[in-house]
């Protein structure tokens, strides 16, 4: 079997005298990725000096032993192209029970063809992927029952037949809690106050939508109208959606005597975009708002947070269910503002191509963006 050319995200060298501690941070890493392969026996340079032992039950020993939950690789030996001298391969699975980490309760990522330490966000998108953790359920300290809109809560109570406001004080908490717009603790979730809070923004700063028109294609044209947009959900998507139009009347021409509409993108589309950007946004990146920028040539939507581990831009345009933020899917999807089918981008990318262009996602750095091009 041919060695491979060099290291990359899924491949790692080491030397036979790697330590047992700088393996088990190697194999979580790989764990926590997309899983990958260890070649024992062969130097970072591709120099090949070798196994002078089997290491299989080494290596078996520390997956149960240091890396935690533990796993099972696959632990395999061969000649090496020169004579008498052998290497192995570890072969690492994606994790199925991520996330992984060490005995030291240190998690590790692979990226590119080093490992490192999870950041904050990174070990949050490992909890969000495995469903053990997702941030729009979290209790935000010194709020509860007086930071809600009790009359749109009436309202998102009566498409179930239930009267809300004539309910007793403990019924409404009941309620509340039981629909997780409130905690265990009493005080309001996340996704409660975003979909529901009188103002959201002044206990969450990092909520709200900035939304920019330039009179020509890049960042230094001159401005021609900027907003911020804060409230609820569902309040942030209707104005952003009617700045929007706003900005970018219907293009038209005269034939004969009547004015005829150009082919354009419908309001579902802006207005998906919209819902998409503010429901599955990383809420747990503060200080940083979700951006729409207008360009004569595009439009663009920018989230904070990158995409869920388990979600890749080729799965976007062919729909995807995956939820990072499930209370706020299922709370906009009650309201009417989307479903949890995953048809929403499909229905984008195709209205483009009637369109004859095409989406363009782009998952970078830390924020996740949608350019919409303009014709």
């Amino acid at each position: 079997m041919e060695i491979p050319q060099s290291e990359n995200q899924y491949i790692e060298f080491k030397s036979e005298k790697v330590s047992a501690k700088n393996l088990a941070e190697e194999i979580v890493a790989f764990a926590n990725a997309e899983g990958g392969e260890i070649w024992i026996g062969v130097e970072d340079d591709l120099q090949i000096t070798g196994i002078s032992r089997s290491y299989e039950e080494d290596i078996m020993n520390i997956c149960r032993s240091s890396v935690i939950p533990p796993l099972q690789p696959t632990y395999e030996e061969m000649d090496s192209k020169i004579e008498g001298i052998k290497i192995a391969r570890i072969s690492i699975p994606k994790g199925v029970d991520r996330p992984y980490y060490t005995s030291k309760n240190q998690y590790y990522i692979r990226v590119g063809s080093t490992k490192r330490i999870a950041s904050r966000e990174e070990l949050i998108r490992l909890f969000q992927a495995s469903g053990l953790f997702h941030y729009d359920r979290i209790e935000l300290d010194g709020t509860g029952v007086s930071h809600l809109d009790f009359s749109a809560i009436s309202d998102y109570f009566s498409n179930y037949q239930i009267s809300f406001a004539t309910e007793s004080d403990d019924e409404k908490i009941r309620l509340l809690t039981a629909s997780d717009v409130l905690g265990p603790n009493g005080k309001s979730t996340l996704g409660g106050i975003l979909v529901f809070g009188i103002s959201p923004e002044k206990i969450l700063p990092q909520a709200g939508i900035a939304f920019a028109h330039f009179s020509g294609n890049h960042l230094d044209a001159e401005l021609l109208d900027k907003k911020d947009f804060g409230g609820s959900l569902p309040r942030q998507v209707d104005n952003a959606l009617a700045a929007i139009k706003a900005n970018r009347p219907v293009p038209s021409t005269i034939q004969g005597a009547k004015r005829v509409e150009s082919p354009h993108y419908p309001d579902k589309v802006f207005r998906e975009l919209l819902v998409n950007a503010t429901v599955h946004r990383n809420y747990s990146v503060v200080g940083s708002q979700i951006r729409i920028f207008m360009f004569n040539d595009r439009i663009e939507f920018i989230s904070p947070g990158r995409l869920p581990n388990t979600v890749s831009i080729e799965k976007l345009s062919v729909g995807t269910s995956f939820a990072r933020n499930p209370l706020l899917v299922r709370l906009m999807e009650n309201l009417g503002y989307m479903d949890k089918l995953g048809r929403g981008l499909p229905m984008v990318c195709q209205e483009a191509k009637k369109l004859n262009t095409d989406v363009i996602f782009e998952d970078s750095g830390e924020t996740f963006r949608v350019t919409l091009p303009f014709f």
